[in-house]
């Protein structure tokens, strides 16, 4: 009686990764790629170059210093002051043109709207105006921060400051304000302004930036 052939034990599969390779096109040799070599830090799709942290920056949330709260009564009178000397003939004149064509009601109207938008910024739109404005000495500049709806940063180099002035008009004298111009090679005309400062502090500032750029310039 023969004896029973003996059954023979299935190989365990057992799982494996699956590493893809770039075909060649000649069937040349293949070599897989090492799935612990990480990915080089850089510029990718994800995370193009404009978006990669950048370390060397002295003030990343922006300037911090501020004006004098004083400088929401001037831009309040001289809001004021343009409205009664261009707003108000304006609004004068396009009324009476509308009533002239349409009806005395419209103009009417139209002149008190246009009125009461200007009286509404002369009132509203300072405060807003502060609350944008900032500015700061870092290491190589100076740095202004402006602009309510659209913000602006304007950063002027230490070597280029030709020199540094400041003003007073008479409504600032009365307030006690002044404002700090800073000239740089680029033209005649200022290329840095900041307004609403204390006149100490105005004079403190413009004898710094004289010096940084007197002591930093070609």
């Amino acid at each position: 009686m023969g004896t029973a052939p003996t059954a023979m034990a299935a190989p365990i599969a057992r799982p494996c990764a699956i590493v893809s390779a770039p075909a060649t096109p000649q069937g040349g040799d293949v070599r897989p790629l090492a799935m612990s070599t990480p990915l080089p830090a850089g510029p990718s799709m994800l995370q193009p170059a404009a978006a990669l942290p950048v370390e060397d920056i002295d003030a990343p949330e922006g300037p911090q210093s501020r004006l004098h709260p004083r400088v929401v009564q001037l831009w309040r009178i001289q809001r004021f002051l343009r409205l009664a000397l261009v707003g108000l003939p304006m609004a004068g004149a396009a009324g009476v043109g509308l009533a002239t064509i349409t009806h005395a009601a419209v103009g009417g109207v139209v002149a008190g709207a246009l009125l009461l938008t200007q009286v509404l910024l002369a009132v509203l739109w300072p405060p807003l105006e502060y609350e944008a404005f900032r500015y700061d000495l870092r290491k190589q500049d100076l740095l202004v921060q402006s602009g309510v709806l659209f913000r602006r940063w304007s950063a002027i180099p230490f070597h280029r400051i030709q020199h540094v002035d400041t003003r007073q008009g008479p409504l600032e004298r009365m307030l006690g304000l002044s404002r700090l111009l800073v000239f740089t090679a680029a033209g005649v005309s200022a290329d840095g302004s900041i307004p609403g400062l204390d006149a100490d502090q105005a004079e403190r500032l413009r004898d710094e930036l004289s010096r940084r750029g007197g002591d930093d310039g070609v």
